[in-house]
């Protein structure tokens, strides 16, 4: 691309962006005289990994509505935390949060440049690029799946991902303009949302359609290129859900860290490539219930299979009372198993 026209791209993009800019709930929008607040662009960009904007604006409402500083999610209960976080996945970003919340509220506010922010728990390259551009108007690059896409496309980049990451990276950079670049970082990936969409792009209503390189081979709908990537494994596990007589669930608080580290859920063994042996949590008639849970986590396909037993007032084990127990609190898979346990349970007790 001549440096005439990638000079040219950032103020099209930037005229685009202010016509057409997504409303979301953590952006303020181009040419409002607020001034972006930190704490509301970090929560957003760690709620957005790996996760849809759609999935998260309900969970960002509820956690600004309940915590709307940095200073209040530090003073937060880690408990109640996880809880509202139960649903969003990646659950070691919610055991980040807080300790980065509280490592904030330590040292009086977030640090304004990429370095300071990147020294933060959880804060990886890409949300301290994020952070320093949006929030601080630093004049950062930053670089999400939207932006690879829109990068490989503009300048018919034919290197695979995640191979491509760096030169896209570099390309990316060679456009961050130094006037407006936090405005400019969101304008791409909303460009890369709305418009350069991974599958059918409208490229006859892009903005940068007389810049993309991709465009004028005919190669735009092919890229960005990625690798194949292996099948993922399919792990088993059993979960045992015991009510006692009183309503109350017989649950444990998994580990800190490891997968769903933190949350309460089932008892049960180790999820394992092979059926695990049976290991009922105490003494109980446990019965299977038809059929299974399944569930995908990012390295492999789950298939639960679950126990369930009606437990005696004085029976062993934690046990959260039916006016505290919440099963939207519950990771998904948890809940799922819960759904299913209830509706056998329920049914068998129907006359």
């Amino acid at each position: 691309m001549r440096d005439a026209a990638a000079q040219s791209i950032a103020p099209v993009l930037l005229g685009w962006y202010d016509r057409h800019a997504r409303a979301l709930p953590w952006r303020v929008p181009p040419g409002s005289r607020i001034t972006p607040d930190p704490y509301r662009i970090w929560l957003s960009e760690v709620m957005l990994q790996q996760t849809t904007v759609a999935a998260v604006k309900d969970y960002f409402h509820r956690f600004t509505t309940r915590w709307p500083t940095v200073e209040s999610l530090a003073a937060a209960a880690d408990a109640d935390v996880m809880a509202e976080w139960a649903g969003l996945g990646y659950y070691a970003r919610a055991r980040n949060l807080l300790k980065c919340a509280r490592a904030v509220a330590a040292q009086g506010g977030f640090p304004r440049d990429r370095a300071g922010l990147q020294e933060l728990p959880g804060i990886g390259p890409y949300t301290s690029a994020a952070i320093a551009a949006i929030a601080f108007d630093q004049a950062e690059t930053v670089v999400d799946g939207n932006v690879e896409r829109v990068m490989a496309r503009l300048f018919d980049e034919h290197t695979p991902l995640p191979a491509a990451k760096p030169v896209l990276t570099e390309l990316a950079a060679t456009l961050t303009p130094a006037q407006r670049p936090g405005d400019y970082a969101q304008a791409v990936m909303d460009l890369g949302a709305t418009i350069c969409t991974p599958r059918n792009p409208a490229c006859g209503i892009c903005p940068l359609m007389d810049f993309c390189a991709a465009r004028i081979a005919g190669t735009a709908a092919n890229l960005p290129r990625k690798t194949r990537k292996p099948a993922k494994p399919i792990r088993f596990g059993i979960a045992y859900l015991g009510q006692r007589t009183d309503g109350a669930w017989l649950m444990e608080r998994r580990p800190d860290r490891g997968l769903l580290g933190g949350m309460l859920g089932w008892p049960g063994p180790d999820w394992r490539e092979e059926t695990p042996a049976e290991t009922p949590p105490v003494p109980a008639e446990w019965r299977p219930v038809p059929g299974e849970v399944r569930h995908t986590f990012t390295h492999f396909h789950l298939r639960l299979a679950l126990r369930v037993a009606r437990l005696p007032l004085d029976a062993p084990g934690d046990f959260i009372p039916p006016d505290s127990f919440d099963p939207r609190a519950l990771a998904t898979v948890m809940r799922k198993a819960h759904a299913l346990a209830d509706a056998y349970l329920r049914q068998r007790e129907t006359p």
